[in-house]
């Protein structure tokens, strides 16, 4: 086989699977968002029958041959099929290793899982969900094994969201983390915290619904390029820069919740909204990683969406939209409110102090659900008693407590290291972007697309041609440190809370 045959008949089996990875994506954005709920047993069905074509499509001797003899002459490859074959191959590992009607099954199951944990939360029954729950923690050791035996199931997932991570590494990460902003919180907790109570009056959802489009219009999101819907846990879906779809959740008495959820989104859409052209139908769309994504969600959320700047900028116009509720409030007083920084329930709500708290109460969750050293009967327990040794808050329901997230009735063991990841890559690429701009002032004057620009420079065009450590490299001309991010939160909430 000729190299140019050997790239079209791999690149037209490219465009054939994103074909179905987007009517896929189509149907799981439709469930999560506007069908009914008895849809999910046909949804769980129709997701078990086109995973078995796809399964079907990747796994077979003529595409293995196809892979090896790419991967066999990848210096013969331009840069972008090289790592689309690289990609493949890494995809290909795993699913070569799990047998066929384990697969389907599988498939069944996570969208089973899915349906049932929507139901659980609301009626906070954690034992409703905890027999599909044991049954994914079941094929995701089983699926690791197959895939890497001699690697630790765990360390093989967190490899697989975050190249180059594994337990030992994140075990290191968090345990600086925790020395440094545990007592960094307690110095907090000691002082007086800013009155927060304009932001849980009503606030019509109707009323909402148009804040959700300035603050998109703010951030320069496209709106004939991405969309906004509703549903319980808010995320983003990309299938292509033009089809970005990003949801939200109205709480009529918590302001802030929906509209950092749409900053925090529209983040994540920027991102893949800025790819490059290149990367139009190639598999490589997307982020780099769970935590290159989660760095720009979080970025624009956090950095960007809770700063002094941005708040002075938006302010106006949001006491404009809401003037009972926020009448006499200040935008400094408002600036206050969305930084007030306590040990809570929710992650999602978390703020950027204690975030990495939750995400490390997962992190250790996981690692014993994955060892076999949890048993997911016990899991309510464990997670009230490490929210009440990390963050001091006694959980009162399943709601609030183990049911909250719905990553894992998606069999997404692994991911959440990423959250805290993305927020200390984020806090190392600001410090390295204020070398360049003036990014409190471009922010103050509704300059966003400049900071935007600059990230699409250094990050978004790339997608996944280049992998993180790469990234930063481009970004930082260094490897990840997280001082940046002790020090991004120790100097904004010492400042804060006067300390």
């Amino acid at each position: 086989m000729e190299i140019k045959e050997a790239v079209d008949l791999f690149k037209k089996k490219n465009s054939l699977m994103a074909a179905y990875n987007h009517a896929m994506g189509v149907m799981y954005y439709d469930i999560e968002t506007a069908a009914p709920k008895n849809a999910a047993h046909g949804f769980g069905e129709t997701m078990a029958a086109l995973s078995e074509v796809t399964y079907k499509l990747s796994v077979n001797e003529e595409n293995f041959e196809l892979l090896d003899f790419l991967t066999a002459h990848s210096d013969e490859l331009d840069e972008i099929t090289r790592r689309e074959v690289e990609e493949a191959q890494k995809s290909l590992k795993l699913l070569r290793s799990i047998p066929i009607d384990e697969f389907v099954e599988y498939q069944r199951i996570q969208s089973e899982a899915s349906s049932v944990w929507h139901e659980a939360k609301v009626k906070s029954d954690y034992a409703m969900f905890e027999p599909h729950l044991r049954k994914l923690v079941d094929y995701t050791r089983r699926f690791a094994k197959y895939a890497s035996p001699d690697t630790d199931p765990y360390d093989y997932w967190l490899n697989e969201f975050e190249e180059g991570f594994t337990q030992d590494v994140l075990d290191d990460y968090f345990g600086k983390i925790k020395a440094a902003l545990v007592p960094l919180i307690h110095r907090v907790m000691e002082k007086p915290q800013a009155d927060d109570s304009f932001l849980h009056k009503h606030y019509p959802a109707a009323r909402q619904r148009e804040l959700s489009a300035y603050l998109m219009s703010v951030m320069g999101i496209n709106r004939d390029d991405c969309s906004i819907g509703e549903t319980e846990h808010p995320f983003t879906t990309g299938f292509n820069k033009h089809d970005v779809r990003i949801t939200t959740h109205y709480y009529e008495d918590a302001l802030a919740s929906s509209m950092y959820s749409v900053i925090h989104e529209g983040g994540h859409a920027t991102y893949e909204m800025n790819n490059s052209d290149e990367l139009l139908g190639s598999p490589l769309f997307g982020g780099a990683s769970c935590g290159m994504h989660e760095s720009q969600s979080r970025f624009y959320e956090n950095i960007i969406g809770r700063s002094r700047a941005f708040i002075d900028l938006v302010f106006p116009k949001i006491q404009e939209m809401f003037p009972e509720q926020l009448d006499g409030v200040t935008a400094e007083q408002f600036y206050k409110a969305v930084n007030r920084a306590e040990p809570s329930l929710v992650r999602t709500e978390a703020d950027e102090l204690t975030y990495s708290l939750h995400v490390l109460i997962r992190y250790e969750i996981e690692k014993k659900l994955l060892r076999g050293e949890l048993d997911t009967k016990d899991l309510p327990a464990e997670w009230n008693r490490l929210y009440k040794e990390y963050l001091g808050v006694d959980v009162p329901c399943d709601k609030e407590g183990c049911l909250q997230d719905s990553h894992w009735s998606g069999g997404s063991f692994g991911y959440f290291p990423s959250y805290s990841l993305g927020s200390a890559y984020g806090a190392q690429i600001l410090a390295h972007m204020k070398k360049e701009l003036d990014v409190d002032s471009l922010v103050r004057n509704g300059e966003l697309n400049k900071v935007t620009d600059w990230l699409r420079e250094h990050i978004h065009k790339y997608g996944m041609i280049k992998k993180p450590k790469e990234l930063l490299q481009i970004c930082c001309g260094e490897d990840f440190d997280p001082k940046y991010y002790i020090e991004y939160l120790t100097d904004k909430f010492s400042k804060l809370y006067e300390l």
